[in-house]
């Protein structure tokens, strides 16, 4: 077997010829070549998945870095109640996160953003387990951008 710096293993198999049954040799003559039976070109990777394992465990902490900072986002803004001073302490203003609708849907949002998240957590670890895996990659990374470009659209 031969090996080069690209990773491709070159492997040859060679046969010797048989001998003559006889035993009988012409004095002086050269040995016949062997004989090639067949050759086979493989090439080979990185068995641990290189750097596309690394890609995939990077991927899967910038999900569970998302999952924590969405679901406290989501906790803090739905729990939050707060007692507001109006002009004078006998007059005060009970805000919560659903008087406005703009933080209805921060809520809202946040809390699909966490569902999908979760939900996508086990495809992430997938790609960590079988890093050779590049249909599941690009599906990934479809879902991850169709948001935005369903945003940049209207």
């Amino acid at each position: 077997m031969d090996s080069d710096r690209s990773g491709v293993l070159t492997e040859v198999s060679v046969q010797e010829p048989k001998a003559n049954p006889k035993g009988k040799a012409v004095a002086g003559a050269a040995p016949p070549p062997p004989v090639v039976i067949s050759t086979k070109v493989t090439t080979t990777s990185n068995p641990k998945g290189g750097w596309r394992r690394g890609f995939a465990i990077f991927d899967l902490v910038l999900r569970l870095c998302g999952i924590a900072v969405a679901l406290a986002a989501t906790a803090i803004m739905g729990t939050t109640q707060q007692t507001l001073p109006f002009f004078t302490q006998f007059f005060q203003f009970q805000a919560q996160y659903n008087d406005l609708p703009t933080f209805t849907f921060f809520v809202i949002a946040n809390a699909i953003a966490s569902g999908y998240l979760v939900l996508s957590l086990p495809f992430s670890i997938i790609c960590i387990v079988r890093p050779h895996l590049r249909g599941l990659r690009i599906l990934l990374i479809i879902l991850d951008t169709l948001p935005r470009l369903l945003r940049l659209r209207t």
